[in-house]
Protein backbone atom coordinates (compact mmCIF):
# COMPACT_ATOMS: atom_id res chain seq x y z
CA UNK A 1 0.00 0.00 0.00
CA UNK A 2 1.27 3.52 -1.10
CA UNK A 3 2.15 6.20 1.46
CA UNK A 4 -1.47 7.89 1.00
CA UNK A 5 -2.95 4.98 2.29
CA UNK A 6 -4.55 3.73 -1.17
CA UNK A 7 -4.36 0.03 -1.73
CA UNK A 8 -6.25 -1.73 -4.82
CA UNK A 9 -6.16 -5.11 -3.12
CA UNK A 10 -7.23 -4.23 0.43
CA UNK A 11 -10.27 -3.67 -1.86
CA UNK A 12 -10.25 -6.75 -3.91
CA UNK A 13 -10.74 -8.38 -0.07
CA UNK A 14 -13.36 -5.47 0.75
CA UNK A 15 -14.95 -6.55 -2.49
CA UNK A 16 -15.12 -10.22 -1.61
CA UNK A 17 -16.65 -9.97 1.78
CA UNK A 18 -19.37 -7.80 0.09
CA UNK A 19 -19.81 -10.68 -3.04
CA UNK A 20 -20.13 -13.59 -0.48
CA UNK A 21 -22.73 -10.95 1.69
CA UNK A 22 -24.70 -10.60 -1.76
CA UNK A 23 -24.90 -14.20 -2.57
CA UNK A 24 -26.55 -14.85 1.01
CA UNK A 25 -28.81 -12.08 0.75
CA UNK A 26 -30.09 -13.32 -3.02
CA UNK A 27 -30.92 -16.44 -1.10
CA UNK A 28 -33.50 -14.80 1.44
CA UNK A 29 -34.29 -12.47 -0.94
CA UNK A 30 -35.13 -14.74 -3.69
CA UNK A 31 -36.76 -17.65 -0.76
CA UNK A 32 -38.65 -15.26 0.75
CA UNK A 33 -40.47 -13.82 -2.08
CA UNK A 34 -41.30 -17.38 -3.51
CA UNK A 35 -42.70 -18.15 -0.26
CA UNK A 36 -44.34 -15.21 0.36
CA UNK A 37 -46.40 -15.76 -3.11
CA UNK A 38 -46.70 -19.23 -2.81
CA UNK A 39 -48.82 -18.49 0.90
CA UNK A 40 -50.90 -16.24 -0.10
CA UNK A 41 -50.87 -15.60 -4.00
CA UNK A 42 -50.94 -11.84 -3.86
CA UNK A 43 -47.94 -9.58 -5.57
CA UNK A 44 -49.06 -6.59 -3.20
CA UNK A 45 -48.15 -8.91 -0.42
CA UNK A 46 -44.79 -9.87 -1.97
CA UNK A 47 -44.55 -6.00 -2.67
CA UNK A 48 -45.16 -5.30 1.15
CA UNK A 49 -42.20 -7.19 1.98
CA UNK A 50 -39.92 -6.34 -0.34
CA UNK A 51 -41.09 -2.35 0.52
CA UNK A 52 -40.21 -3.19 4.41
CA UNK A 53 -36.96 -4.85 3.57
CA UNK A 54 -35.90 -1.67 2.04
CA UNK A 55 -37.55 1.79 2.97
CA UNK A 56 -35.74 1.83 6.44
CA UNK A 57 -32.39 1.45 5.43
CA UNK A 58 -33.06 4.06 2.73
CA UNK A 59 -34.65 6.38 5.03
CA UNK A 60 -32.10 5.52 7.67
CA UNK A 61 -29.35 5.95 5.20
CA UNK A 62 -28.83 10.07 5.67
CA UNK A 63 -27.58 9.21 9.36
CA UNK A 64 -25.69 6.41 8.28
CA UNK A 65 -23.65 8.31 5.57
CA UNK A 66 -23.03 11.44 8.49
CA UNK A 67 -21.65 8.52 10.39
CA UNK A 68 -19.78 7.74 8.15
CA UNK A 69 -17.99 10.93 7.65
CA UNK A 70 -17.78 11.34 11.22
CA UNK A 71 -16.81 7.57 12.37
CA UNK A 72 -14.06 4.82 11.83
CA UNK A 73 -15.88 3.63 8.21
CA UNK A 74 -14.45 0.11 8.46
CA UNK A 75 -16.45 -0.26 12.19
CA UNK A 76 -19.39 0.74 10.86
CA UNK A 77 -19.67 -1.69 8.08
CA UNK A 78 -18.88 -4.63 10.89
CA UNK A 79 -22.14 -3.13 13.24
CA UNK A 80 -23.93 -2.93 10.03
CA UNK A 81 -23.77 -6.48 8.73
CA UNK A 82 -23.30 -8.13 12.19
CA UNK A 83 -26.61 -6.47 13.45
CA UNK A 84 -28.57 -7.19 10.21
CA UNK A 85 -28.75 -10.52 10.93
CA UNK A 86 -30.88 -10.49 13.92
CA UNK A 87 -34.42 -9.58 11.56
CA UNK A 88 -33.23 -12.98 9.61
CA UNK A 89 -32.23 -15.01 13.10
CA UNK A 90 -36.11 -13.92 13.98
CA UNK A 91 -37.59 -15.02 10.94
CA UNK A 92 -35.72 -18.04 11.33
CA UNK A 93 -37.13 -18.29 15.21
CA UNK A 94 -40.48 -18.26 14.30
CA UNK A 95 -40.09 -20.89 11.56
CA UNK A 96 -38.87 -23.49 13.37
CA UNK A 97 -41.83 -23.11 15.94
CA UNK A 98 -44.33 -23.46 13.09
CA UNK A 99 -45.24 -21.60 9.53
CA UNK A 100 -44.24 -17.81 9.84
CA UNK A 101 -46.76 -15.47 9.39
CA UNK A 102 -46.81 -12.51 6.90
CA UNK A 103 -46.46 -9.97 9.76
CA UNK A 104 -43.73 -11.91 11.13
CA UNK A 105 -41.50 -12.24 8.36
CA UNK A 106 -42.45 -8.04 8.05
CA UNK A 107 -40.92 -7.51 11.62
CA UNK A 108 -38.19 -9.85 10.71
CA UNK A 109 -36.65 -8.44 7.64
CA UNK A 110 -37.82 -4.47 8.85
CA UNK A 111 -35.23 -5.44 11.66
CA UNK A 112 -32.46 -6.07 9.16
CA UNK A 113 -33.24 -3.50 7.01
CA UNK A 114 -32.78 -1.11 9.79
CA UNK A 115 -29.06 -2.20 10.43
CA UNK A 116 -27.87 -2.80 7.17
CA UNK A 117 -28.69 1.42 6.63
CA UNK A 118 -25.32 1.77 8.06
CA UNK A 119 -23.64 -0.65 5.68
CA UNK A 120 -23.79 1.38 1.96
CA UNK A 121 -22.79 5.04 2.96
CA UNK A 122 -19.49 3.60 4.82
CA UNK A 123 -18.77 0.94 1.82
CA UNK A 124 -19.40 3.80 -0.90
CA UNK A 125 -17.38 5.92 0.75
CA UNK A 126 -14.71 3.24 1.96
CA UNK A 127 -14.44 2.27 -1.94
CA UNK A 128 -13.31 6.10 -2.44
CA UNK A 129 -10.62 5.61 0.82
CA UNK A 130 -9.17 2.69 -0.67
CA UNK A 131 -8.62 3.91 -4.68
CA UNK A 132 -7.13 6.34 -7.05
CA UNK A 133 -10.00 8.62 -9.20
CA UNK A 134 -7.86 6.65 -12.28
CA UNK A 135 -9.22 3.12 -10.43
CA UNK A 136 -12.83 4.16 -9.97
CA UNK A 137 -14.47 2.85 -13.29
CA UNK A 138 -12.58 -0.30 -13.17
CA UNK A 139 -13.45 -1.10 -9.36
CA UNK A 140 -17.17 0.28 -10.35
CA UNK A 141 -17.11 -2.57 -12.80
CA UNK A 142 -16.17 -5.05 -10.09
CA UNK A 143 -18.49 -3.58 -7.52
CA UNK A 144 -21.50 -3.98 -10.44
CA UNK A 145 -20.23 -8.08 -10.61
CA UNK A 146 -20.78 -8.10 -6.76
CA UNK A 147 -23.63 -6.46 -7.02
CA UNK A 148 -25.12 -8.82 -9.55
CA UNK A 149 -24.36 -12.17 -7.64
CA UNK A 150 -27.61 -11.90 -5.62
CA UNK A 151 -28.95 -12.04 -9.50
CA UNK A 152 -26.29 -14.23 -10.94
CA UNK A 153 -25.55 -16.54 -8.40
CA UNK A 154 -28.42 -16.57 -5.59
CA UNK A 155 -30.98 -17.82 -7.63
CA UNK A 156 -30.08 -20.57 -9.48
CA UNK A 157 -28.87 -22.07 -5.68
CA UNK A 158 -31.92 -20.97 -3.91
CA UNK A 159 -34.10 -22.72 -6.58
CA UNK A 160 -32.24 -25.75 -6.51
CA UNK A 161 -31.91 -25.54 -2.81
CA UNK A 162 -35.79 -25.19 -2.41
CA UNK A 163 -35.81 -28.55 -4.23
CA UNK A 164 -34.15 -30.21 -1.10
CA UNK A 165 -35.08 -28.17 1.55
CA UNK A 166 -37.41 -25.24 2.32
CA UNK A 167 -36.59 -21.44 3.17
CA UNK A 168 -35.00 -22.61 6.54
CA UNK A 169 -31.63 -23.84 5.07
CA UNK A 170 -31.38 -20.72 2.53
CA UNK A 171 -31.68 -18.32 5.87
CA UNK A 172 -29.42 -20.72 7.89
CA UNK A 173 -27.14 -19.81 5.08
CA UNK A 174 -27.29 -16.23 4.77
CA UNK A 175 -26.58 -15.61 8.62
CA UNK A 176 -23.32 -17.63 8.31
CA UNK A 177 -22.26 -15.16 5.26
CA UNK A 178 -21.90 -12.53 7.98
CA UNK A 179 -19.10 -14.30 9.74
CA UNK A 180 -17.17 -13.99 5.79
CA UNK A 181 -17.67 -10.51 5.71
CA UNK A 182 -17.00 -9.31 8.82
CA UNK A 183 -13.50 -11.11 9.06
CA UNK A 184 -12.81 -9.20 5.76
CA UNK A 185 -13.70 -6.22 6.98
CA UNK A 186 -11.85 -6.04 9.87
CA UNK A 187 -8.71 -7.08 7.85
CA UNK A 188 -9.12 -3.86 5.77
CA UNK A 189 -10.22 -1.62 8.79
CA UNK A 190 -6.23 -3.14 10.35
CA UNK A 191 -4.84 -1.21 7.38
CA UNK A 192 -5.88 1.98 7.69
CA UNK A 193 -6.04 4.69 10.21
CA UNK A 194 -9.44 4.97 12.16
CA UNK A 195 -11.43 8.22 12.35
CA UNK A 196 -12.03 10.27 15.37
CA UNK A 197 -15.44 11.52 16.12
CA UNK A 198 -15.72 15.31 15.67
CA UNK A 199 -18.15 16.81 18.23
CA UNK A 200 -17.94 20.22 17.25
CA UNK A 201 -20.43 19.85 14.90
CA UNK A 202 -24.38 18.95 14.83
CA UNK A 203 -26.05 16.32 12.77
CA UNK A 204 -28.21 18.65 11.57
CA UNK A 205 -25.02 20.85 10.33
CA UNK A 206 -23.51 17.84 8.59
CA UNK A 207 -26.63 16.87 7.03
CA UNK A 208 -26.93 20.67 5.79
CA UNK A 209 -23.09 20.15 4.62
CA UNK A 210 -24.18 16.89 2.42
CA UNK A 211 -27.17 18.73 0.91
CA UNK A 212 -25.30 21.16 -0.03
CA UNK A 213 -22.61 19.32 -1.65
CA UNK A 214 -25.34 17.59 -4.04
CA UNK A 215 -27.32 20.75 -4.87
CA UNK A 216 -24.76 23.31 -5.33
CA UNK A 217 -24.30 21.08 -8.30
CA UNK A 218 -27.57 21.77 -10.43
CA UNK A 219 -26.09 18.65 -12.80
CA UNK A 220 -25.50 16.68 -9.89
CA UNK A 221 -28.96 17.28 -8.16
CA UNK A 222 -31.04 17.11 -11.53
CA UNK A 223 -28.98 13.81 -12.59
CA UNK A 224 -29.97 12.89 -8.94
CA UNK A 225 -33.94 13.55 -9.42
CA UNK A 226 -34.19 11.96 -12.47
CA UNK A 227 -33.29 9.10 -11.44
CA UNK A 228 -35.37 8.91 -8.84
CA UNK A 229 -38.09 8.92 -11.68
CA UNK A 230 -35.70 5.84 -13.39
CA UNK A 231 -35.76 3.54 -10.05
CA UNK A 232 -39.87 4.18 -10.11
CA UNK A 233 -39.97 2.69 -12.90
CA UNK A 234 -37.32 -0.40 -12.38
CA UNK A 235 -38.84 -0.93 -9.17
CA UNK A 236 -41.97 -2.55 -11.19
CA UNK A 237 -39.89 -5.48 -13.09
CA UNK A 238 -37.84 -5.90 -9.75
CA UNK A 239 -41.27 -6.74 -7.64
CA UNK A 240 -43.37 -7.96 -10.44
CA UNK A 241 -40.98 -10.50 -12.18
CA UNK A 242 -41.32 -13.09 -9.78
CA UNK A 243 -45.49 -13.16 -9.80
CA UNK A 244 -45.53 -13.06 -13.42
CA UNK A 245 -43.22 -16.29 -13.83
CA UNK A 246 -44.72 -18.17 -11.29
CA UNK A 247 -48.11 -17.49 -13.21
CA UNK A 248 -46.70 -20.50 -15.47
CA UNK A 249 -43.62 -22.24 -14.39
CA UNK A 250 -42.12 -22.96 -11.17
CA UNK A 251 -39.45 -21.63 -8.51
CA UNK A 252 -36.36 -23.64 -9.47
CA UNK A 253 -37.26 -22.92 -13.09
CA UNK A 254 -37.32 -19.05 -11.79
CA UNK A 255 -34.39 -19.48 -9.96
CA UNK A 256 -32.35 -20.55 -13.29
CA UNK A 257 -34.18 -17.52 -15.29
CA UNK A 258 -33.11 -14.99 -13.19
CA UNK A 259 -29.14 -16.71 -13.27
CA UNK A 260 -29.05 -16.58 -16.97
CA UNK A 261 -30.95 -13.08 -17.13
CA UNK A 262 -28.79 -11.47 -14.73
CA UNK A 263 -25.47 -13.25 -16.20
CA UNK A 264 -25.66 -9.96 -18.67
CA UNK A 265 -24.63 -7.66 -15.99
CA UNK A 266 -21.96 -10.13 -15.19
CA UNK A 267 -21.03 -9.62 -18.97
CA UNK A 268 -21.10 -6.54 -19.47
CA UNK A 269 -19.48 -5.73 -15.56
CA UNK A 270 -16.30 -7.80 -16.64
CA UNK A 271 -15.72 -6.00 -19.80
CA UNK A 272 -15.63 -2.73 -18.31
CA UNK A 273 -13.43 -3.95 -15.08
CA UNK A 274 -10.98 -4.45 -18.27
CA UNK A 275 -12.02 -2.01 -20.79
CA UNK A 276 -13.11 1.21 -18.38
CA UNK A 277 -14.80 4.07 -19.77
CA UNK A 278 -13.33 7.10 -20.56
CA UNK A 279 -15.50 9.58 -22.27
CA UNK A 280 -19.29 9.90 -23.07
CA UNK A 281 -20.13 9.04 -20.24
CA UNK A 282 -24.14 10.90 -20.44
CA UNK A 283 -24.34 9.63 -24.33
CA UNK A 284 -23.90 5.99 -22.67
CA UNK A 285 -26.22 7.13 -19.86
CA UNK A 286 -28.88 7.84 -21.87
CA UNK A 287 -28.41 5.45 -24.90
CA UNK A 288 -28.12 2.44 -21.34
CA UNK A 289 -31.28 3.80 -20.14
CA UNK A 290 -33.23 3.71 -22.96
CA UNK A 291 -32.10 -0.13 -24.29
CA UNK A 292 -33.06 -0.99 -20.63
CA UNK A 293 -36.86 0.15 -21.22
CA UNK A 294 -37.17 -1.36 -24.21
CA UNK A 295 -35.87 -4.43 -23.46
CA UNK A 296 -38.22 -4.25 -19.78
CA UNK A 297 -40.97 -4.07 -22.21
CA UNK A 298 -39.76 -6.68 -23.93
CA UNK A 299 -39.52 -9.25 -21.17
CA UNK A 300 -43.07 -8.33 -20.03
CA UNK A 301 -44.59 -9.27 -23.75
CA UNK A 302 -44.49 -13.38 -23.99
CA UNK A 303 -45.17 -15.84 -21.62
CA UNK A 304 -42.34 -17.58 -23.08
CA UNK A 305 -38.94 -19.01 -21.36
CA UNK A 306 -36.53 -18.17 -24.14
CA UNK A 307 -38.29 -14.94 -24.93
CA UNK A 308 -38.03 -13.55 -21.58
CA UNK A 309 -34.67 -15.14 -20.81
CA UNK A 310 -33.08 -13.40 -24.10
CA UNK A 311 -34.48 -10.11 -23.31
CA UNK A 312 -34.16 -10.27 -19.08
CA UNK A 313 -30.12 -11.00 -20.49
CA UNK A 314 -30.16 -7.54 -22.57
CA UNK A 315 -31.89 -5.65 -19.51
CA UNK A 316 -29.14 -6.44 -17.32
CA UNK A 317 -26.54 -6.59 -19.72
CA UNK A 318 -27.41 -2.63 -20.44
CA UNK A 319 -27.24 -1.68 -16.23
CA UNK A 320 -23.72 -1.83 -15.80
CA UNK A 321 -22.88 0.87 -18.64
CA UNK A 322 -26.18 2.90 -16.74
CA UNK A 323 -24.12 2.52 -13.12
CA UNK A 324 -20.79 2.94 -13.84
CA UNK A 325 -21.82 6.09 -16.06
CA UNK A 326 -23.54 7.74 -12.94
CA UNK A 327 -21.57 6.68 -10.80
CA UNK A 328 -18.50 8.47 -12.30
CA UNK A 329 -20.03 11.94 -13.27
CA UNK A 330 -21.96 11.67 -9.38
CA UNK A 331 -17.75 10.80 -7.94
CA UNK A 332 -16.22 13.26 -9.66
CA UNK A 333 -17.95 16.38 -8.95
CA UNK A 334 -18.28 15.67 -4.92
CA UNK A 335 -15.36 16.47 -2.62
CA UNK A 336 -14.16 13.09 -0.55
CA UNK A 337 -14.56 14.86 2.76
CA UNK A 338 -18.52 14.99 2.52
CA UNK A 339 -18.85 11.71 0.40
CA UNK A 340 -20.33 10.19 3.01
CA UNK A 341 -23.14 11.95 3.07
CA UNK A 342 -23.46 12.90 -0.06
CA UNK A 343 -23.83 9.28 -1.16
CA UNK A 344 -26.51 9.30 1.87
CA UNK A 345 -28.37 11.77 0.42
CA UNK A 346 -28.45 10.74 -2.99
CA UNK A 347 -29.16 7.52 -2.33
CA UNK A 348 -32.16 8.77 -0.69
CA UNK A 349 -33.45 10.59 -3.09
CA UNK A 350 -32.77 8.92 -6.25
CA UNK A 351 -33.98 5.83 -4.62
CA UNK A 352 -37.18 7.15 -3.67
CA UNK A 353 -38.71 6.20 -6.59
CA UNK A 354 -38.31 2.13 -5.65
CA UNK A 355 -40.11 3.05 -2.37
CA UNK A 356 -43.06 4.71 -4.74
CA UNK A 357 -43.24 1.38 -7.01
CA UNK A 358 -43.42 -1.24 -4.24
CA UNK A 359 -46.04 0.79 -2.85
CA UNK A 360 -47.69 0.98 -5.74
CA UNK A 361 -47.05 -2.03 -8.22
CA UNK A 362 -48.47 -5.15 -6.34
CA UNK A 363 -51.43 -3.00 -5.57
CA UNK A 364 -51.80 -1.75 -9.14
CA UNK A 365 -51.18 -6.00 -10.11
CA UNK A 366 -53.46 -7.54 -8.04
CA UNK A 367 -56.29 -5.08 -8.19
CA UNK A 368 -56.19 -3.33 -11.31
CA UNK A 369 -54.02 -5.33 -14.32
CA UNK A 370 -54.88 -8.81 -13.15
CA UNK A 371 -58.63 -7.98 -14.25
CA UNK A 372 -58.26 -6.01 -16.74
CA UNK A 373 -56.04 -9.28 -18.70
CA UNK A 374 -58.13 -12.62 -17.59
CA UNK A 375 -60.04 -14.30 -19.49
CA UNK A 376 -63.52 -12.25 -19.99
CA UNK A 377 -61.49 -8.98 -18.74
CA UNK A 378 -61.88 -5.57 -20.26
CA UNK A 379 -58.84 -5.53 -22.22
CA UNK A 380 -58.47 -9.33 -23.45
CA UNK A 381 -60.22 -8.76 -26.68
CA UNK A 382 -57.99 -5.95 -27.26
CA UNK A 383 -54.55 -5.70 -25.35
CA UNK A 384 -54.94 -9.63 -24.27
CA UNK A 385 -54.55 -10.60 -28.54
CA UNK A 386 -51.11 -9.20 -28.40
CA UNK A 387 -49.81 -10.01 -24.76
CA UNK A 388 -52.26 -12.96 -23.74
CA UNK A 389 -54.39 -13.63 -21.47
CA UNK A 390 -54.17 -14.98 -17.98
CA UNK A 391 -53.23 -14.41 -14.26
CA UNK A 392 -50.13 -13.05 -14.79
CA UNK A 393 -50.81 -11.42 -17.92
CA UNK A 394 -51.87 -8.03 -15.84
CA UNK A 395 -47.99 -7.95 -14.46
CA UNK A 396 -46.79 -8.62 -17.54
CA UNK A 397 -48.76 -5.47 -19.20
CA UNK A 398 -47.95 -3.35 -16.34
CA UNK A 399 -44.06 -4.28 -16.90
CA UNK A 400 -44.38 -3.12 -20.44
CA UNK A 401 -45.60 -0.07 -19.68
CA UNK A 402 -43.51 0.87 -16.91
CA UNK A 403 -40.81 -0.19 -19.60
CA UNK A 404 -42.03 2.30 -22.15
CA UNK A 405 -42.59 5.28 -20.01
CA UNK A 406 -38.01 4.48 -18.86
CA UNK A 407 -37.30 4.89 -22.62
CA UNK A 408 -39.01 8.35 -22.56
CA UNK A 409 -37.34 9.54 -19.20
CA UNK A 410 -33.91 8.19 -20.63
CA UNK A 411 -34.31 10.78 -23.87
CA UNK A 412 -35.44 13.76 -21.06
CA UNK A 413 -32.06 13.44 -19.26
CA UNK A 414 -29.92 13.56 -22.60
CA UNK A 415 -31.71 16.93 -22.99
CA UNK A 416 -30.44 18.01 -19.63
CA UNK A 417 -28.19 20.31 -20.55
CA UNK A 418 -26.47 21.20 -16.94
CA UNK A 419 -26.26 17.26 -16.40
CA UNK A 420 -23.97 17.44 -19.82
CA UNK A 421 -21.77 19.53 -17.73
CA UNK A 422 -20.69 17.16 -15.76
CA UNK A 423 -18.30 15.28 -18.15
CA UNK A 424 -16.28 18.78 -17.89
CA UNK A 425 -14.90 18.22 -14.34
CA UNK A 426 -15.21 14.00 -15.53
CA UNK A 427 -12.55 14.54 -18.44
CA UNK A 428 -10.65 17.18 -15.82
CA UNK A 429 -9.92 14.21 -13.05
CA UNK A 430 -8.73 12.13 -15.85
CA UNK A 431 -5.92 14.48 -17.01
CA UNK A 432 -4.79 15.27 -13.80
Amino acid sequence: MNKSGKSFRKFLLLWSGQLTSAIGSGLTSFGLGIFVFQQTGKASAMALVTLLAFMPSLLLSSYAGVLADRYDRRLLMVLGDSLSAIGLVYILICMLHGEAQLWQICVGVTISSVFSSLLDPAYKATVTDLLTEEQYTKASGLVQVAGSAKFLISPIIAGFLLTLSDIKLLLIIDICTFFVTVTSTLVVRSGLASKTCEQAKSFIHEFKEGWRAVSKNRGVLVLVIITSVLTFFLGFIETLSIPMLLAFTDSSVIGTIETIVASGMLVSSVIIGFLPIKKGYVKILTIALFCEGMFMAAFGFREHIIWISVSGFLFFAMMPFANVSLDFLVRTNIDNSVQGRAWSLIGVISQLGFVAAYALSGVLADYVFTPLLVNGGVLADSVGKIIGTGSGRGTGFLIIIAGMLLCVTSVILYNAKSVKKLENRGDLCITE
